[in-house]
C-alpha cells in the first residue's frame, strides 16, 4: 500500500506543490524593492478576500500573536472588554484579556451550541471591545457573526468588534466591511494554506482611529507597522519568504468569486460531515463551520481511537479537546484539496472504521459524500 501523509486537521493544513517550491526559493533581503513589491501585493490580496475596505497588517507570528497585537494595539490599559465564547479558542482571548490586565465579562454557550446574538447584546453596554470567535475550531461551530455584530453595534454604537476568524478567513463567508466589524484576525497556516509563521490583522478605519490609544507594547505595535507597511516594509524584519509564498498560495483562491469560495468550501464540508453520518457517526455542530467537520463517532468508539486509525492510514487528524477530547474527531479540508479529495477522505473514513471493527456497507460513506455534490442530499444541522 502507498499511502502519501495527508494532513486533514483543522490546521496546520496541506499546501500546493508551488507554494512548497516557492518557499525553497533562495533568500532575498527583505529591504529591497523586490520585498517591498511582494509585502504590497499581499496585503492587497488578503484584501481582496475579504472584500475590500480595511487596512491589512502582516506580522511574523500566529494568529495568536495577531490577536494580542490588535488588543495590546486598540484598547486602552484597564478597559472593560466582553469576550463571547463557546469553545477552546474562544475562552483564549478572554483569558488574553486577563493577562493583559483588561477587565473581561463573558458571555458563554455551551460546547457545540452558537452564541446568542441578545445576550451578547445585554453584556455590551459601557463596554470599550467584544471579542468574539466566528469560527470555532475546537467544537467545529460558525457563529452568526453578521447577527452579533448587528445586535452588539445596535447596543454599543462605539464598540470594537475584535474577531477571531483563523478558521474562517478565506472559507467562510465573511464580510467585515458590511457587517461592520472592527479587527479581523488570521493566519497563514488555515484557510490560505501556507505553512505557519504569518499573522494577519484587517482594521477598520475605525480601528485606525483608535490605534493611539492602546497600551505599552513594543513588538506587536500596530500603529508602528502601519506607518511601515504602507511603505511596503515591516517595522520588524519580516518572514519574507512565506510573504512571496503567499502570493502564490492566494492564486487558486482568488480565481473564483468569493460566494463560490466559500460555497464550494461549504460543500465539501457537508461532504465530510454525510460521509461521517454514513458511518453511525453524530455532527456535532449545532451550526457547523465550513472550516472543520466535528463529528461523534459511534457508541464504543472514542475520537481518539478515530484519529489513531487515521494516523495509521499516514491520515492526520485531531481528536476533541479538553472535556471533549475522547467524545469527538475533527478533520478539515481548509487547505489545499478539492471535492474529489472529499470522496477520497470518505473512504480513508471507511478504512478506519473498518480497522476499528465498525460494521457498515462499504461505500455508503463515500456515496454520502458525493451526494452532497451532486445536490442530492442537505447535511449538518443538528436538531
Amino acid at each position: 500500500m502507498f499511502n502519501r501523509p495527508r494532513l486533514l486537521a483543522p490546521g496546520p493544513v496541506e499546501t500546493d506543490p508551488r507554494t512548497a517550491l516557492a518557499l525553497a526559493a533562495p533568500q532575498i533581503h527583505h529591504r529591497t524593492p523586490e520585498a517591498r513589491a511582494a509585502l504590497q501585493e499581499a496585503r492587497s490580496r488578503l484584501g481582496q478576500l475579504l472584500g475590500g475596505g480595511l487596512e491589512v497588517l502582516i506580522t511574523a507570528s500566529s494568529g495568536t500573536g495577531a490577536f494580542e497585537a490588535a488588543m495590546v494595539s486598540l484598547l486602552s490599559p484597564g478597559a472593560r472588554l466582553v469576550c463571547a465564547e463557546a469553545g477552546k479558542f474562544g475562552e483564549r482571548w478572554g483569558k488574553m484579556g486577563e493577562a493583559l490586565g483588561y477587565t473581561v465579562d463573558y458571555v458563554r454557550a455551551p460546547w457545540g451550541e452558537v452564541l446568542d446574538p441578545q445576550a451578547v447584546a445585554e453584556a455590551v453596554p459601557g463596554a470599550a471591545a467584544l471579542l468574539i470567535t466566528h469560527s470555532e475550531t475546537a467544537t467545529g461551530v460558525l457563529h452568526d457573526l453578521e447577527a452579533i455584530a448587528r445586535a452588539a453595534r445596535a447596543a454599543n454604537p462605539d464598540l470594537l468588534i475584535l474577531v477571531d476568524a483563523v478558521t474562517s478567513f478565506a472559507v467562510a463567508e465573511l464580510r467585515p466591511q458590511a457587517w461592520d466589524l472592527d479587527a479581523v484576525v488570521s493566519g497563514s497556516q488555515k484557510g490560505v494554506a501556507l505553512p505557519p509563521g504569518l499573522g494577519f490583522v484587517a482594521l477598520s478605519p475605525r480601528a485606525l482611529d483608535h490605534l493611539a490609544s492602546g497600551g505599552p507594547r513594543y513588538y506587536f505595535d500596530l500603529a508602528r507597522e502601519l506607518k511601515s507597511q504602507q511603505k511596503g516594509e515591516t517595522a520588524y524584519t519580516p518572514a519574507i519568504n512565506l510573504i512571496q509564498a503567499l502570493n502564490l498560495s492566494t492564486d487558486r483562491l482568488l480565481a473564483l468569486p468569493l460566494e463560490e469560495l466559500w460555497a464550494e468550501k461549504a460543500r465539501m464540508n457537508a461532504a465530510l460531515l454525510a460521509a461521517g453520518e454514513a458511518l453511525g457517526c453524530r455532527v456535532f455542530a449545532r451550526r457547523p463551520s465550513p472550516a472543520v467537520a466535528a463529528l461523534v463517532p459511534p457508541e464504543g468508539v472514542s475520537g481518539k481511537q478515530v484519529s489513531e486509525a487515521l494516523k495509521a492510514l499516514g491520515a492526520r487528524a485531531a481528536a476533541g479537546q479538553d472535556a471533549y477530547k475522547d467524545s469527538m474527531f475533527r478533520i478539515s479540508l481548509m487547505g489545499y484539496f478539492d471535492r474529489y479529495d472529499a470522496l477520497a477522505v470518505a473512504g480513508l473514513l471507511e478504512d478506519a472504521f473498518s480497522a476499528l471493527g465498525q460494521r457498515f456497507e462499504r461505500g455508503v460513506a463515500v456515496a454520502a459524500a458525493w451526494q452532497v455534490f451532486a445536490g442530492t442530499q442537505v447535511v449538518g444541522r443538528r436538531t
